[in-house]
């Protein structure tokens, strides 16, 4: 077996979760959609329970996203901000869906809200991590022009993790979209260069090379199949392995 496929199979010690805004509306159109954030913090719970080291990092887009604010009129930096600011708030719902279910949890900004959040410093974080504390990395890089899967890659490299779970609404890496198109075919191994070349939209340009140039593989699986997170760090389930 390569080194890669036994890295599926429940190896993995500490891993940063990336997960859309949009993730946790539910069925709602806009906003948070509290029963879907305590069963993502359920999912969360069961891979920790497994000993696993996790960071976090939620998208705004659910709330606000400073490309569409941008698109309409607004000086992206702003936008940009905004967007940030929403993904804190996003990061705090969390915190307390998981510290519902006693899991100790710290929201670390990239940008300083002491009242809410601590400061990003590294070494702070990389403590609260081996004292088995999941980290909630909120406010993306804390610059404008970045996106959260680009500040998710960013910090997993900056914690040292052994990969990046990617959880979105399908099971994997397609050709096209699954949802519109019955003939689109599902990858279960695809390597960075061809994510960019055929733009597969697994997480944007910067964080794929981001990603490839620090060896750090992303595994894409779908947060809607329950078990799912757990079911991959126990070498089961279905996702697509994006590496070298």
């Amino acid at each position: 077996m390569s080194e890669s496929a036994s890295k599926t199979r429940g190896s993995y010690s500490r891993v940063m979760l990336k997960i859309s805004g949009e993730a946790l509306m539910g069925d709602q159109g806009y906003g948070l959609h509290p029963p879907t954030v305590a069963r993502i913090a359920q999912e969360v719970k069961s891979v920790h329970d497994m000993g696993v080291e996790i960071c976090m990092v939620i998208g705004g887009g659910n709330i606000f996203r400073g490309l569409q604010g941008s698109a309409q009129g607004m000086e992206r930096a702003t936008a940009d901000y905004m967007g940030m600011l929403a993904t804190v708030m996003n990061a705090l719902a969390m915190q307390a869906a998981l510290e519902a279910l006693k899991i100790h949890t710290r929201v670390i900004s990239a940008i300083r809200m002491d009242e809410v959040a601590e400061p990003y410093i590294r070494r702070r974080a990389v403590r609260h991590l081996e004292k088995k504390r999941v980290c909630i990395f909120a406010a993306g890089t804390g610059n404008p022009y970045f996106t959260t899967d680009t500040a998710a890659t960013l910090r997993a490299n900056e914690m040292n993790c052994e990969a990046i779970f990617k959880g979105t609404k399908v099971d994997g890496v397609y050709d096209k979209d699954p949802n519109k198109f019955p003939d689109a075919r599902r990858y279960d191994d695809v390597t960075y260069d061809e994510v960019l070349q055929k733009h597969l939209g697994v997480m944007d340009a910067s964080a794929i090379a981001l990603a490839r140039d620090n060896d750090l593989p992303i595994i894409v699986f779908s947060l809607d199949e329950p078990g799912g997170f757990r079911g991959i760090l126990a070498g089961t389930g279905t996702y697509t392995r994006v590496h070298g």
